[in-house]
């Protein structure tokens, strides 16, 4: 009956030719790029690679017909700077992020300033208005664009500190040491923008007072407007400019009452942390994986096994959880092509580091290697 099941979804929503411009999710530039990983099926991956302060882990798993997740490693003298990029309606948002939100972030850096918090926030803010820019500049041609959006999550390695700023439902989680007692502890570090949170529900109805209707229950998910979860993105223009909210976007997407201000954000949540020798690893991902995994098992899978695939270790669990909970095998569920997966699951995005706290005290976390890498997958 699962081969039956799974023959009628193929044939529902057969992948399209092969073609389009195969953007996104390219190589990188300096030491490193998209080309250093390798793939098996819908799943990319880097085992391990270093980076200035430790080692990371990268890995995404596809879903979409196209993938909507980016995802990029950087290490320089600003130290590593990590960016998971969960794009929703479509992957321009996320793709746009991924070419300019870390351009942005080392322009800014690299004054006499350095790395801060209020520097980070600025290169978020450029990059929704470099994003918003072409959104205008398209309308005319491609105007679905104004509805594509992207959570973003970004972290920031420098000298001890880590800075963690993001927008929306994608999550970094902090594996900390309990003591001698060889157990790590899940500590969520990022502040999370999800209507389906009753924090971000009273924050929207605090903005928008006169609007009763801000936030609405359907079909057992909270959802602003009624169309989308997350209060906080890059792009999803048409939730922030009256212009962008009418014909000819898809019917499911405007919105009848007038908009006197922007319904989403696109400042970030932002936090630092100094880091202390306690601090194990960190693991970056997509709400595609926290679907699926809670703080404290990610955690214990990566501390109980090798450095070396903790990624992939990681999407392969939040798989099987999948498939659990559809009462089939993983086996089965490597077999579903993209586009059908999505019925399963999300794209996946993970980055874990772990940090070296030796070379953070002697260098500060600043001197090599220099690389950079994208997560990558044909599209």
């Amino acid at each position: 009956m699962l081969d039956a099941l799974m023959r009628l979804l193929s044939a529902c929503f057969a992948p399209a030719a092969a073609g389009g411009d195969g953007g996104g999710g390219g190589g990188g530039g300096g030491g490193g790029g998209a080309e250093e990983g390798r793939r098996e099926g819908l799943v990319w991956y880097k085992d391990i690679g270093r980076c200035a302060g430790g080692e990371f882990s990268m890995g995404v798993a596809q879903a979409n017909q196209v993938l909507e997740d980016q995802s990029q490693v950087e290490s320089g003298p600003f130290g590593t700077f990590v960016g998971v990029y969960d794009g929703h309606g479509g992957p321009d948002a996320a793709r746009y992020v991924c070419d300019h939100l870390f351009r942005h972030f080392r322009e800014i850096s690299s004054g006499p300033q350095d790395v801060t918090a209020e520097g980070i926030r600025r290169a978020f803010l450029a990059t929704e208005e470099g994003f918003i820019s072409l959104v205008s500049q398209l309308w005319s041609t491609r105007p679905d664009i104004a509805t594509s959006g992207s959570c973003c999550l970004v972290g920031v390695i420098r000298q001890k500190t880590l800075y963690i700023a993001n927008l929306g439902d994608s999550r970094v989680v902090l594996g900390k040491k309990v003591g001698n007692t060889g157990e790590v502890a899940a500590i969520q570090l990022s502040t999370e923008h999800n209507a389906n949170m009753q924090e971000v529900r009273q924050e929207l109805k605090a903005q928008h007072p006169d609007d009763p209707q801000i936030v609405v229950l359907k079909h057992g998910v909270w959802r602003i407007k009624g169309i989308i979860q997350v209060s906080r993105s890059i792009g999803d223009a048409y939730m922030k400019h009256a212009q962008f909210n009418r014909e000819p976007i898809n019917p499911k997407f405007r919105i009848s009452e007038p908009m006197r201000m922007p319904i989403l954000s696109a400042n970030p949540s932002i936090v630092s942390h100094h880091l202390q020798p306690s601090d194990s690893f960190l693991i970056f991902a997509s709400d595609g994986l926290w679907e699926h995994l809670s703080n404290q098992e990610a955690v214990d899978i990566v501390h109980n096994h090798p450095r070396t695939g903790s990624a992939r270790r990681l999407i392969k669990a939040a798989l099987h959880e999948a498939a659990r909970k559809r009462e089939m095998r993983y086996s089965d569920l490597k077999r579903i092509d993209k586009k059908v997966r999505r019925h399963f699951h999300d794209d996946i995005t993970v980055i874990v580091v772990f940090l070296n706290h030796n070379e953070l005290i002697t260098k500060g976390g600043s001197q090599g290697p220099y690389l950079s890498v994208r997560s990558a997958l044909d599209h």
